[in-house]
Parts: structure tokens; C-alpha cells; sequence
């Protein structure tokens, strides 16, 4: 599984926004959310070093409600403690995005992308988790825009994902947004997850 985006490095990441500017209903089909952007009092923004104990402590407990703190699921992958080390290790190619409470500064979520091998010029979304909390607000679409929006800007041209049956909910996300079913490939790394999509962007 071998494409791989442009080697540039992403653009340096746009202001706070609090109040987006106001854009008609054409100009929302055309044009991504930017990288950092409110959703209602929710901000989006690159993962840092004083984040990953809080993302990994939501990944945990996310995994641990769906039975799912088993080995071949993200909640014994090596680098879940050091998520910022990881995604900054390729500029260019991984990305991660921490949904906060813009008042509160408290971690919701977060969601990343990194290069996947074999499927042309893909990418993979991982590790989009929301505390339980926030479900249901549409904070997960955000997330997931947030994340395809830089998978164009890094060159790639489709995502893939697995996931698992029990977890509801993302599933229902994913196939409203657009991803189909796909056989298991050959490079799956969690051997756990029984659910594999793909979208083109």
C-alpha cells in the first residue's frame, strides 16, 4: 500500500476562530472548515505534548465501555501515550486534532490521520474518540471534516478506516459520511476490528 502525499509540510495553522465568517450555502459545498475552528464553544487544533495523557486516558475509557480493552484494538498500541511524538514524527503525512472546550480548556477528543499503504494515495483516519458526554452533538462530524479537510491538503485522495461492530455509533457516522464497505485488507493492523471502509475524497 504504497502512495504517499506530497512531502511539503503543512501550512502553519490559521488564527482562532470564535465568530466563523458567515458563508452562503454554495460557498459551505466548496470550502473545508479551516484547521482551527469553534463549533458551537468546541475548538479543533493540532494535538501537543500536554495533551496525549488526557487523549489517551479518553481512548482508554472509550475502549473499556465497548469490552473493547483487548489486544488488536488502538488501546495497546505503543505510541497511545505519546500521540503527539508519533504524529509529529511526519510532517507532511500524520496529523492529529484535539477537539477542547474553548471555555472550560478540557480535552473532548481527537481524531488523527497517518499514510497507509497500498490503497494509492490513502490515508488512514485513527483514533476519533469523544468522551461520552459529548456524543451526540455533532462534535464527531467536526472531528471527522477537520481530518479529511488536511487529508487534502496533504495530497491524499482517499481515507480508510476499521472499526469495530459494537461501536454504533461511528458506524452510523462513517456510512452517513460517505465510506463503503471494504474487504479486510491484507496490511489490517488491529486484528480485533471486523468492520474496514474506504472513501474517496
Amino acid at each position: 500500500m504504497t502512495a504517499a502525499p506530497a512531502n511539503s509540510a503543512p501550512d502553519s495553522h490559521p488564527a482562532t476562530l470564535r465568530h466563523p465568517p458567515r458563508r452562503t450555502r454554495g460557498a459551505q459545498s466548496r470550502t473545508r472548515p479551516p484547521l482551527e475552528h469553534i463549533v458551537s464553544s468546541t475548538l479543533i487544533r493540532p494535538i501537543v505534548p500536554a495533551d496525549d495523557a488526557a487523549v489517551a486516558a479518553i481512548i482508554r475509557t472509550c475502549l473499556e465501555a465497548y469490552r473493547l480493552d483487548i489486544p488488536g484494538t488502538a488501546y495497546f498500541d505503543p505510541e497511545l501515550d505519546h500521540l503527539s511524538r508519533f504524529y509529529a514524527s511526519r510532517p507532511g503525512r500524520r496529523a492529529y486534532f484535539v477537539m477542547e472546550d474553548a471555555d472550560a480548556a478540557r480535552i473532548l477528543g481527537g481524531a488523527g490521520l497517518a499514510e497507509y499503504e497500498g490503497l494509492g494515495a490513502c490515508c488512514e483516519l485513527q483514533k476519533i474518540y469523544l468522551v461520552e458526554s459529548e456524543r451526540g452533538r455533532g462534535l464527531g462530524r467536526a472531528l471527522l471534516d477537520a481530518v479529511e479537510g488536511h487529508a487534502r491538503k496533504l495530497g491524499y485522495r482517499r481515507v480508510y478506516l476499521e472499526t469495530h461492530t459494537s461501536l454504533h455509533e461511528a458506524v452510523r457516522l462513517y456510512e452517513r459520511c460517505g465510506y463503503r464497505r471494504v474487504d479486510r485488507p491484507a496490511t489490517a493492523v488491529h486484528s480485533t476490528m471486523d468492520l474496514f471502509y474506504l472513501k474517496d475524497l
